[in-house]
């Protein structure tokens, strides 16, 4: 098959969106698949272009100036439409438009998809509410929400409002994301979630298109062969890893607030960037936390750090819809300590530490007993390297490539 991805989130860039599109096009193409990539990005020299393509990776029209915090920020839908039938021809002939994310280059994949008939599958990866909720300042997510809504309906029909309920969508801020999200997956052939709690919430607030699940996998090409498992003597330092975003969704300072409390021995090393990581690095200077933040390092470095951990935690709550760090560390054998009970979806039972609730004080308890019973952690780390082939890509791929077939022959879609 030809398959042509869409995404505003990729180049320049790390996150789950980033690694999970990674390990899905290699695996693809060493199934014999063609896989391009258009995505946004920052500026590119010719030289860097060209390396580029050789990968089928290419950077459609890119706002100069205009950024979203640390994304690039496409051009309008129309004008990504005209730039890929003037320079990529070979577009039309693709067999799959598989789109990620929901702003502009996104947009004009499914526009795109709709005017050539080809079958477009739109993976909706993350709780948009939630990151508008917890990026944009408080006083302006009204503002930004209805921004959003009113550009994301010029290109895309907006047939279903969501309204503000006791759920999900407790702000009309948040109702505007839910109404952005749903009628984007709905004008998509077929929609994917990386997990079954995602799929219910999406059903909840009006996608009517077939929802399937596909979790995220991790690379072959970096799975550890024999990872130890992880044991931590009474007394023992506690050495935990955190890789994921430094910034308020990810509740960073809750965590830091949570290791005040801890008795015992530990150490925390942070990995990656974001906008609370001057202001947690103050905080642990304050405060003598045993923190050491390491910022953006290589992914091999990276996963060499996870290997070398007892624990790995994501302490998001009410916000991520899958957790790319929880297979990253079941690759290694490593527990993991969480306190959205959604994430159980993501690991094996047996392999976690869930905190009773999200607040620095439950954190601190679950982590004081973790350090009262070390012998918790040679328990879950067997029980982690038992189910750790199950995240291979190479394994999960199956299930996309039957996606993709579902989609090409469905009787929605003319053959061509």
């Amino acid at each position: 098959m030809k398959i042509a991805f869409f995404s505003d989130c990729y180049l320049d860039l790390t996150g789950g969106i980033t690694s999970s599109i990674n390990a899905q096009k290699s695996a693809l193409e060493k199934n014999g698949h063609t896989v391009y990539i258009f995505t946004t990005s920052y500026p590119k020299s010719k030289a860097e272009k060209a390396e580029l393509a050789k990968e089928n990776i290419f950077p459609v029209p890119s706002c100069r100036l205009a950024f979203r915090g640390l994304t690039p920020v496409s051009r309008r839908p129309k004008i990504i439409e005209k730039w890929l039938l003037k320079f990529h021809p070979e577009i039309k002939n693709f067999d799959i438009y598989y789109i990620h994310y929901e702003s502009g280059c996104s947009i004009a994949g499914l526009r795109l998809g709709k005017k050539l008939n080809i079958p477009t599958i739109q993976v909706m990866h993350g709780r948009e509410d939630m990151g508008e909720a917890n990026i944009i300042p408080f006083g302006f997510r009204t503002i930004v929400a209805c921004l959003l809504n009113w550009f994301h309906s010029w290109y895309l029909p907006h047939t279903k409002t969501v309204h503000r309920d006791n759920y999900l969508a407790d702000k009309f801020s948040k109702a505007k994301m839910w109404t952005l999200m749903v009628n984007h997956a709905n004008f998509a052939d077929l929609v994917l979630t990386p997990s079954e709690h995602f799929r219910k919430k999406l059903i909840h607030y009006g996608v009517k298109k077939e929802i399937k699940v596909f979790p995220n996998g991790f690379p072959d090409a970096k799975f550890p062969k024999n990872p130890a498992i992880k044991t931590l003597k009474e007394g023992e330092e506690l050495r935990i890893i955190w890789h994921s975003r430094v910034s308020a969704e990810k509740r960073m300072m809750p965590f830091l607030k949570a290791l005040k409390k801890v008795r015992g021995r530990y150490r925390l090393d942070v990995y990656g960037g974001g906008g609370d990581f001057y202001r947690a690095k103050r905080y642990a200077d304050r405060n003598n936390l045993r923190v050491i933040f390491h910022g953006n390092v290589p992914f091999d470095s990276l996963i060499h750090a996870i290997g070398n951990s007892h624990l790995d935690v994501l302490v998001s709550y009410n916000f991520d819809t899958f957790g790319m760090t929880l297979i990253e560390a079941e690759a290694y054998g490593v527990p993991v300590f969480f306190c959205d009970s959604d994430m159980k979806e993501v690991v094996p039972k047996g392999s976690f530490v869930e905190s009773a609730g999200p607040s620095s004080a439950k954190m601190a308890d679950a982590l004081n007993d973790l350090l009262a019973h070390p012998e918790k952690i040679q328990q879950m780390s067997e029980t982690m390297l038992n189910h750790r082939e199950e995240v291979l890509i190479s394994n999960r791929i199956k299930i996309l490539e039957e996606i993709f077939n579902l989609a090409f022959l469905s009787d929605k879609i003319t053959p061509r």
